[in-house]
């Protein structure tokens, strides 16, 4: 996941995560979503917290704009 350097998202760290690829992908809607932009369920690699302290979180829908292909581990 890579930071939007506008806004620091709801997350309170950068994190590691893979995309679930039993759940389909959904068309993100709204006024700040991009034209044709998706949102994918990314399973983390560790418990992630949001900025209000909530979680432990170990799955959420990212839009495709914040994630980045990391190289195989």
């Amino acid at each position: 996941m890579v930071q939007d350097p506008a806004w620091a998202g709801p997350w309170q760290d950068v994190f590691q995560g893979t995309v679930d690829g039993f759940e389909s992908p959904a068309p993100v809607r709204g006024n700040t979503a991009r034209s044709g932009e998706w949102a994918y369920w990314v399973v983390f690699d560790s418990p992630q917290y949001d900025s209000d302290g909530g979680g432990p979180y170990y799955k959420a829908q990212i839009w495709d704009r914040y994630l980045k292909p990391a190289s195989h581990r």
